[in-house]
């Protein structure tokens, strides 16, 4: 055989050994503690393993109402206490339920016009005056706070609920928009649901505490790769509390008593996959929580007219604000949701009133715009920006999902012994080698189904199936130009290789147009769809690669058995 032949052998074998390596744990249990290489199984989706389907909705005309009276109580508590102005909150006018308003009464029109004008200055972003009668304003919720809620309160939903469930240990959950107004979430394999159900509406843990800036970046990396080198270091998949607690367990001897170690979480926004960025050494006990707060918005700063975020606690949480900033001026204080810092901005001087600015870092002012609102989001409440409802809940019980497996292996099966017994029949020697190239496709699925920690579901199952049928039509394809060549006189070992020529721009063109409809399917489709096109996808790239390559290889091998003599087809 050529060199060129052994490099494509030794690659085929490769595969061979990763591909059955990686799907080892799926079939057969690896023990705790065991040295075995991989520990990843196929992750199965709601309809294999059982669990909890739940569609949360949002009520926007609820939301507007909310928005508008907690704005116009902010305008009015600031009118009364800086400028000395005193406004009588109405009832709300609900002649339009998407655009609730509420009017504030005044004792003159020139208390009016004054307080229209500082309303205008201060309160813009956040309210739009719809009419004026008499000594009384009207207001209803601005556009530009409306597009926002509307924009963000899905996707911010998305993600509060599934840093809730990561908690919560669930592995491969499905959270997706559907439509503007709802959240769908499916939990594989949850079996406490009413604690799930909890979880889902928790809201999250905000606490402000001091970092320790006496102890040096190098000491703190220097802990970090001590914790590294015994193995304590974050994981894709892993819980970050529990990692947080471990670190911590591991470096309390060498951190000062009364810190601990916190870290800024990163998110990628294209695959969710979540890594850590920088650490922080923060104390333990916070002495400020989100429980303080009463408010975070989003204001122009006056001097230079750029966004910052504004805070406002209530009256005790004032107090110890203002007792924290007062006493750590030149220190930094970090804003924690969940062990996560979000930022970490420096106390310039003692900060009276229960009023706080954090300013950003450096951009256009659409960048900075975009990081306040973000940073304002996650600070108001700590938690979700709206009230989800709970509009539909299934519960897939795990009998049901084991029948279906069991339904699922045997139809494929009894389907893929027919295709077998088929193509050994009716193409011999041929149809041995097409058996070969099937089975590497099948542990060419599965085994990048555990390295991509994808979840396989009832229609991925289908892709399975899908993928097998492609992969014989292919070798069909092959076997059938072989035939032809063979008719029309040529030789064994030239058949071959004019058989194989001329199927690859068929296989490939069949393919690629099945892989634009994947691509469209992953891109634009939910759960089970996207489960579906992602078994297609690697069924497409595994069978050009098994049906021609290592089908060449084998005939070019088969050649050299018989000389070129003959093909057994």
């Amino acid at each position: 055989m050529k060199r060129n032949w052994w490099y494509k052998f030794l690659l085929m074998l490769f595969v061979v050994v990763i591909t059955s390596m990686s799907i080892v744990p799926t079939f057969f249990p690896i023990k705790e503690g065991s040295s075995y290489p991989v520990k990843s199984k196929i992750n199965l989706g709601l309809d294999l393993q059982g669990g909890l389907y739940i569609v949360l909705g949002i009520d926007f005309n609820k939301v507007y109402k909310d928005e508008v009276e907690k704005q116009v109580q902010r305008a009015v508590s600031y009118l009364e206490e800086e400028e000395d102005l005193k406004g009588t909150i109405n009832d709300f006018d609900l002649k339009d339920i998407n655009d609730p308003q509420l009017s504030i009464s005044f004792a003159s029109d020139n208390q009016k016009q004054k307080a229209h004008e500082i309303i205008k200055e201060r309160f813009s972003y956040h309210l739009r005056l719809t009419s004026e009668v008499g000594s009384e304003l009207k207001y209803g919720i601005n556009t530009s706070l409306r597009n926002d809620i509307e924009k963000n309160a899905v996707t911010k939903s998305i993600e509060v609920i599934r840093n809730r469930i990561d908690e919560f240990g669930v592995n491969e959950p499905e959270i997706i928009s559907q439509g503007e107004d709802r959240i769908v979430v499916q939990l594989p394999g949850v079996k406490d649901i009413d604690r799930a159900k909890s979880l889902i509406g928790k809201t999250a843990k905000l606490e402000f505490k001091l970092v320790n800036d006496e102890e040096s970046a190098g000491s703190l990396q220097e802990w970090l790769e001590k914790a590294k080198e015994q193995g304590i270091e974050y994981k894709k998949g892993e819980l970050y509390s529990a990692f947080l607690e471990k670190i911590n367990t591991f470096l309390k001897d060498d951190i000062p008593k009364g810190y601990e170690v916190v870290f800024e979480k990163i998110i990628n926004k294209k695959t969710n996959d979540v890594s850590l960025g920088r650490a922080y050494l923060v104390e333990k006990i916070s002495k400020l929580s989100g429980d303080d707060l009463q408010e975070a918005a989003v204001t122009m700063n006056r001097q230079d007219n750029m966004p910052e975020v504004s805070l406002e606690f209530k009256s005790d949480g004032a107090k110890r604000f203002e007792d924290i900033t007062g006493k750590n001026v030149g220190k930094r204080l970090a804003i924690i949701l969940d062990g996560n810092v979000y930022s970490a901005p420096s106390i310039n001087g003692r900060i009276a009133g229960g009023h706080a600015r954090i300013t950003l870092g450096q951009g256009t002012q659409e960048e900075i715009l975009k990081q306040a609102r973000d940073l304002a989001l996650v600070l108001r409440a700590g938690a979700l920006p709206v009230e989800l409802e709970f509009q539909e809940q299934r519960i897939v019980g795990p009998s049901l999902g084991a029948d279906s497996i069991k339904k699922a292996e045997f139809g494929g099966m009894i389907g893929i012994i027919a295709v077998f017994l088929f193509i050994l029949v009716y193409y011999k020697v041929s149809g041995v080698i097409a058996a070969w190239t099937l089975l590497l496709n099948i542990l060419i699925v599965l085994g990048c189904l555990v390295g991509l920690e994808a979840t396989l579901t009832l229609p991925g199952i289908a892709g399975i199936v899908l993928t097998i049928g492609m992969a014989v039509d292919a070798n069909i394809i092959i076997f059938e130009r072989i035939r032809e060549e063979l008719e029309a006189g040529a030789s064994a070992r030239a058949a071959v290789e004019s058989g194989f020529g001329k199927a690859f721009w068929t296989i490939l063109d069949a393919n690629l147009t099945t892989a634009v409809a994947g691509i469209a399917l992953l891109n634009f489709g939910t759960g089970p769809i996207r489960g579906f096109a992602v078994t297609l996808l690697i069924g497409i790239a595994a069978t050009i690669y098994c049906s021609y390559f290592v089908g060449k290889l084998m005939f070019e091998f088969y050649m050299e058995r018989v000389k070129g003599q003959s093909v057994s087809i």
